[in-house]
């Protein structure tokens, strides 16, 4: 070689390259190693290729970035380094998807449940490509060029930039041109236009405007970036997708040029603090507002207006100056945390638990919170008509008691005791009907016993769901967070109540000019909505659409006083409290059984469910489950708890994603309230890595 040759080689740096070997479809990465000890033989051929590689990231809110993500460490520590270079706290929450749409995944499926009952396990744990067939040779995989998010299609699929044009119709305001910026074939480099030359700060300022307020983006032209579950079945099946933490990208199939998606995978969400999350809660609610119109989690008529008038009041506010977090301190009261520092808050922790719940307004640190009302009672049996009858009902501690009368309450219940210790409570409320219901599902030695509860008012309603909530999770009514939940439920029945307008004749005057100041603002606002973009498919085409805009508009009075952050956090609180919110299904089958049920991984418990109507069936709590892990043989997951032990086999994937969400549900339990608290990705590998080293 040439002396000027071997300058020039010198001067290239190779700091980012390590070796693949595309037949065993892993990197060479332990420097100290020899390729003796990795088994490497003469007629190998390995790649010398760089670890970080050009992706296409489709975040939350449907934006898509180019960014240079390494593919050679764990999905894991992949995921925290593109949080942190995004600006979004908690990494931990977080996780990869595979781009795939409806098609996609049932052909994976399928495949999987193929194999499994062929006995083939170890086909079905080997990694996908991004188009999810089955890799054996991953020869060719380094030219990438694919530009459609959906692999097995052409590629005159949606541009990745189709969410980010310039010229798009939909912008609300030239402030948002910031979008436009993002190319997602510039390696996630902002174009120079947009940028004077060395300004870091203008860059950082745009970037965190564009991820802390999002451009609205049309229902249909985001649909092509959303699965749509038109049953629980495929409910179940999109959880496919996520990609294995313990392994990197490209062992999985993930090269350049691909499409993945970046989402919340656990609905674990810790110290949400307005004032340094801007971001996190932004992405969190604009991956609760997709949930909800491509109905992947369901909600009923009514609350959907909230949500949807939510929605508007954020759209309003995001071209509006806000108040400053640092000078303010409104935009906590929905915040899970407080602005006081440590030291002030753990005192107050101290505090409360010192001093016990408020519930006991009398002092009396030894009396136990009660709540006595008449309520309808129903408890459904085969070839018997849904017929309530009216008790006066006790809850205390985490019993229910029934009596004829109140007469009659220090006597014996008229039926046994039920202890709703673990139970699920789901609201059955119609606020136009004046209907409040409990639908409870109580643990019993055979299964899940269903329970209807029927209330008079709202008051009552609130504190029994309330203490409900508590019971399922072993907790009482003198917990502190009681009267917290009360509130909570108080509040998001009270953004579902239709505001009434003044007319009585000493206000006409006050009526006429509140009403001429509505009219002006409904009509210049109503132009803006497009009912379908604000709410789900089933509600667009039940209801007309000058109908919709009408209810939107009317449940935007309740809400139209709310700040940005105030209305993203109001919004993230109602999904909460929405009964399948935080649920991953995963379709199975028990230890010897043939019938194929859904298993439901939610943040404090396990839920065997039906397949077909989503019926809880039984429940077990983390706090009583002693050691889980999984058979690799037979790919079963085996959940041993105080008093039995469950078996079962996943249907459509590997067990090993069913085990990861388990173990990573435990290890987010772990965290401390110490904000200094460093992540542990050793730990998080121990809990969820199963097999992987």
């Amino acid at each position: 070689m040439e002396d000027g040759g071997t300058a020039s080689y010198i001067a290239l740096d190779w700091s980012d390259h390590a070796l693949w070997w595309p037949d065993r479809n892993k990197w060479l990465t332990r420097a100290r190693s020899t390729l003796d000890q990795y088994n490497v033989q003469a007629d190998a051929r390995l790649e010398f290729t760089p670890m970080h590689k050009n992706l296409k990231v489709v975040l939350p809110d449907l934006q898509v970035q180019g960014m240079s993500i390494d593919c050679s460490v764990k999905c894991f520590t992949a995921v925290v380094q593109t949080c942190k270079e995004l600006g979004i706290r908690r990494p931990e929450e977080l996780s990869f998807m595979r781009k795939w749409d409806r098609d996609d995944l049932k052909r994976v499926a399928k495949d999987a449940y193929k194999r499994k009952k062929k006995g083939d396990h170890d086909v079905v744990n080997s990694p996908l490509s991004a188009n999810g067939t089955q890799m054996h040779n991953s020869q060719g995989s380094l030219d990438g060029g694919k530009l459609s998010p959906y692999p097995s299609r052409s590629p005159s699929g949606p541009s990745p930039n189709s969410t980010l044009a310039r010229g798009s119709p939909h912008n609300l305001s030239s402030s948002m041109s910031g979008y436009s910026t993002f190319n997602g074939g510039s390696g996630g480099r902002l174009s120079s236009s947009a940028l004077s030359p060395g300004s870091m700060h203008s860059l950082e300022g745009i970037m965190e405007s564009s991820l802390a307020n999002s451009r609205p983006i049309p229902a249909k032209e985001a649909f092509q970036y959303l699965t749509r579950p038109k049953n629980f079945a495929e409910k179940a099946r999109v959880n496919c997708a996520w990609l294995d933490s313990s392994v990197s990208l490209m062992e999985q199939g993930i090269h350049e040029n691909d499409f993945i998606m970046l989402k919340f995978k656990f609905y674990n969400f810790y110290d949400l603090n307005p004032k340094y999350d801007a971001i996190r809660i932004n992405q969190i609610y604009e991956q609760a507002r997709w949930a909800l119109i491509s109905e992947e989690i369901d909600c009923t008529e009514e609350e959907m207006m909230v949500f949807a008038a939510l929605q508007f009041q954020i759209q309003i506010q995001s071209g509006l100056p806000q108040p400053d977090l640092d000078a303010s301190g409104s935009h906590n009261n929905l915040s899970n945390h407080t602005e006081e520092d440590e030291i002030d808050a753990a005192l107050k922790d101290l505090q409360e638990s010192l001093e016990g719940s408020a519930v006991s307004s009398h002092g009396d640190i030894t009396h136990i919170p009660e709540l006595c009302d008449y309520v309808k009672f129903f408890k459904p049996r085969k070839l018997t008509l849904k017929s309530y009858k009216r008790y006066y009902a006790t809850f205390k501690d985490t019993f229910i008691s029934f009596y004829r009368s109140k007469e009659e309450s220090q006597g014996p219940p008229v039926m046994t005791r039920i202890d709703v210790r673990g139970c699920e409570a789901q609201p059955d409320v119609n606020l136009s009907a004046k209907k409040y219901g409990i639908k409870l599902f109580v643990p019993e030695p055979e299964g899940m016993s269903e329970i209807f509860l029927r209330f008079e008012i709202e008051e009552q309603y609130c504190r029994w769901m309330a203490a409900c909530k508590l019971a399922s999770t072993g907790r009482t009514m003198a917990d502190s967070s009681y009267e917290a939940e009360v509130r909570a439920l108080q509040s998001f029945l009270g953004m579902q109540h239709p505001v009434v307008s003044p007319t009585s004749p000493h206000n006409s005057s006050q009526s006429t000019t509140q009403s001429s100041n509505n009219s002006t603002m409904n009509s210049i606002n109503q132009a803006d909505i497009q009912p379908e973009d604000f709410v789900a498919g089933r509600f667009y085409r039940k209801i007309k659409s000058k109908s919709l805009v009408s209810k939107i508009m009317e449940a935007h009075s309740n809400v139209q006083d709310m700040t940005l952050m105030e209305a993203k956090l109001a919004y993230i609180t109602a999904w909460q409290s929405l009964p399948e919110y935080g649920i991953t299904y995963f379709r199975i089958k028990m230890a010897n059984s043939k019938k194929e049920e859904m298993m439901g991984i939610a943040s404090n418990r396990i839920i065997r469910m039906d397949l077909n109507s989503g019926d809880s069936l039984k429940t077990w709590r983390y706090n009583t489950m002693q050691t889980w892990h999984v058979n690799w043989e037979v790919d079963h997951v085996i959940l041993e708890f105080e008093n039995e032990k469950v078996t079962f086999g996943a249907i459509e994937l590997s067990c090993k994603t069913i085990h990861e969400f388990i173990g990573g549900y435990i290890f987010l339990s772990m965290r401390a309230s110490d904000k200094n608290q460093s992540l542990n990705e050793e730990m998080f590998h121990k809990l969820t890595g199963g097999w992987h080293e």
